[in-house]
């Protein structure tokens, strides 16, 4: 996919515009594009409106068409974003962009903005922009109401309908809040200020600032959720007040304080505040006056950033509920592209995992990795969440970090209704182990043993786990109570590596150390039929330090046997081994060292002989290329238990239960 813009607003200091374009910026960042930023733009609004002036508009299309056609070349499928509709007069801006768009032979999906405007209003316009086009020769994709006041959704949606033709695609999508609130993180970029506390609080929302200019008793009535204090670095009273307040939980948390004049609190009294667990707030110290500190924060515009995740998913969240994106996919192209990208794979995955929607257990209830992840699975509404734990420390954490999630069940394990009929299975499981029944009792009342019971005995459809505890302690209860899948005799990991512009998939680089070849055909078989069930065709790479009949000894010899199972159980699949992992993944190198191999430089399934190399590559390949890995994603039980790196990431998190829904859907 490319993304190209005709024409940006830059430089201009006077309506606070930046001097490179943000949502280039944004757009190139998150889908991680690789064209260069000024291949992403033809003019910017001062060059266009010089060309214009000067009569010159057909040298300006001329010259947007260039620019176009060399990005259009290089891909697939092409994204063209309109003008900011700030610099020329508006009626003459939107009909600049129709007659680019036509020389583009591009279609149109206009965007009506319905903020602020009356239903006869957003109605009109939306008629008057859909007419425009058509007379002007535009080709319409479909029409989008978006920021409509949710009173009043129904009312538009209904009234578009009775004026659009009965063919065009029409959509309404409501205002979001808290997309147009700025973050503490936002805050600190504006103020340049420096963090004392709460480096991990910077996705809070504020709602409103409050000068603390009064004494502690006037000041305190504003301690309330969303509000932001700024007030002199040396008004220690503030500060404690503030401490007092959250502490006290007498007042939902406030999003964080700006201490001014580059004063910073007390050595002893700060001592005491750094070390409160619960004073989950950012404190912020900034060197300019209280004044100039609110002056600039009353200009504070919120925007998408690319690591705000919360904000990201909630706006997807809202686009993929209100638009149908089925047809509207259809309707942009008629032939789809058969190259799968990580943005493109990621995307089919969570539309796949939304097809059935499953429940997913976590049995890290108190985790902050999980509770974010948690919030964004369910801003997207992808998977239902149950979370293990009690539930009084799971909501204040959730409180402490300022989350939002809504539907959330909770099971604390002891006060199950459950947990004497979880008792009863497990120790009729594992009583031929000797455990009795009281040791089953103690058993079952561990958060992952009790998860683990309640995907066995149906109550969620999958488990994942892992963010604190290791991948022996996820699995043992997996082992015990879960148990492998008939005709299998272990149980397998693989990893889907999101690289620039491909899926890889990694096989086993999490559970087994050194599989002998009779274990490793079957982990080459099993990660082969993964990856055909998540939509890769699978080539597998038997991986080796020698490539083809070069090699000799116990190791390669190894891997050569367990190739030869393969064949000989699976002769459909695509296989080639032993093989080095550069011969498997690029087509240079494979012309030399196996140049008649099916799989050589096009391998997409790769099976590392040992867990060392395995999770050493991986992790290397991971960091070093700033590739997502999703995984490790077992194979080989008898229902979905996944595990998570103890390094994991939020999104990792979140893939990881798309996937591990997709699981229970095959199931």
């Amino acid at each position: 996919m490319g993304f190209f813009r005709p024409i940006i607003n830059i430089g201009d200091s006077e309506k606070k515009i930046d001097h490179v374009d943000r949502d280039i910026n944004f757009i190139k960042s998150f889908y991680n594009l690789d064209l260069e930023y000024s291949d992403m733009y033809a003019y910017t609004s001062q060059e266009a409106n010089e060309l214009i002036a000067t009569g010159n508009q057909e040298k300006l299309i001329d010259g947007i068409m260039k620019k176009y056609k060399d990005v259009e070349k290089r891909y697939d499928f092409v994204l063209v974003e309109g003008t900011d509709f700030l610099g020329l007069a508006s009626s003459y801006e939107f009909d600049l962009n129709i007659d680019i768009a036509r020389n583009l032979d591009s279609p149109i999906l206009p965007v009506i903005k319905a903020k602020k405007k009356d239903v006869p209003q957003v109605v009109l316009s939306a008629v008057m922009a859909v007419k425009a086009i058509e007379k002007k020769g535009g080709q319409i994709l479909g029409t989008i109401v978006n920021r409509c006041a949710m009173n009043v959704i129904d009312d538009i949606h209904k009234r578009l309908g009775n004026r659009l033709h009965r063919d065009q695609l029409y959509y309404t999508i409501p205002e979001i809040a808290s997309l147009e609130l700025a973050t503490m993180q936002e805050v600190v970029k504006r103020l340049d200020g420096e963090i004392l506390l709460g480096h991990d609080q910077l996705h809070r929302e504020i709602s409103r600032f409050v000068v603390a200019a009064m004494q502690l008793p006037n000041v305190a009535p504003y301690f309330e959720k969303g509000t932001l204090i700024i007030t002199p670095g040396d008004r220690t009273d503030i500060l404690m007040g503030a401490v007092i307040s959250i502490l006290s939980r007498s007042n939902t948390n406030i999003s964080g304080i700006v201490l001014t004049g580059g004063i910073k609190p007390d050595e002893n009294v700060w001592k005491m505040i750094k070390h409160l667990t619960n004073f989950a707030i950012p404190v912020l110290s900034v060197k300019e006056n209280t004044y100039d500190v609110a002056l600039k924060l009353n200009s504070l515009r919120s925007e998408l950033h690319i690591d705000d995740h919360r904000k990201i998913s909630a706006a997807l969240g809202t686009f993929e509920t209100y638009v149908n994106t089925s047809f509207l996919c259809d309707k942009i192209i008629d032939i789809r592209s058969t190259r799968l990208t990580p943005k493109m794979f990621q995307h089919s995955m969570i539309q796949k995992s939304k097809v059935l929607k499953k429940r997913i257990v976590f049995p890290e209830g108190t985790e902050p990795r999980i509770l974010q992840a948690v919030e964004i699975l369910r801003n997207r509404d992808i998977v239902d969440v149950t979370l293990i734990g009690k539930v009084e420390l799971i909501n204040e954490k959730i409180e402490q970090l300022g989350l939002k999630i809504d539907t959330l069940e909770i099971v604390d394990p002891a006060n199950s209704l459950h947990y004497k009929e979880y008792v009863k299975t497990y120790h009729s499981l594992r009583k031929h182990k000797g455990i009795t029944l009281e040791s089953a009792k103690d058993a079952v009342l561990d958060d992952t043993t009790f998860a683990t019971m309640m995907v066995h005995m149906g109550h969620v459809d999958g488990l994942v786990s892992g963010s604190a505890h290791t991948t022996q302690d996820t699995l043992r209860p997996a082992l015990q109570i879960i148990k492998t899948k008939p005709g299998f005799t272990l149980v397998s990991s693989v990893f889907f590596m999101c690289l620039d512009d491909k899926v890889l998939v990694y096989g086993d680089c999490a559970v087994n150390p050194n599989p002998t070849a009779e274990q490793l055909a079957e982990i080459a078989m099993c990660s082969a039929e993964t990856a055909r069930q998540f939509g890769i065709e699978p080539l597998v790479a038997m991986l080796s330090y020698s490539s083809g009949e070069s090699g000799k000894g116990e190791d390669v010899d190894r891997v050569r046997q367990a190739t030869d199972i393969v064949k000989k159980m699976k002769p459909q699949l695509k296989l080639e081994g032993p093989i080095q992992y550069d011969a498997a993944v690029d087509a240079n190198v494979a012309l030399t060292k196996l140049p008649n191999s099916k799989v050589a430089g096009k391998a997409t399934v790769l099976i590392f002989p040992d867990l060392n190399t395995g999770n050493n590559t991986y992790k290397a390949v991971q960091r070093s290329a700033h590739a997502l890995a999703i995984g490790p994603i077992m194979q080989g039980l008898n229902k979905p238990v996944n595990d998570l790196s103890r390094g994991c990431t939020v999104m990792d998190i979140v893939y990881t239960a798309v996937f591990t829904s997709i699981q229970a859907q095959m199931d």
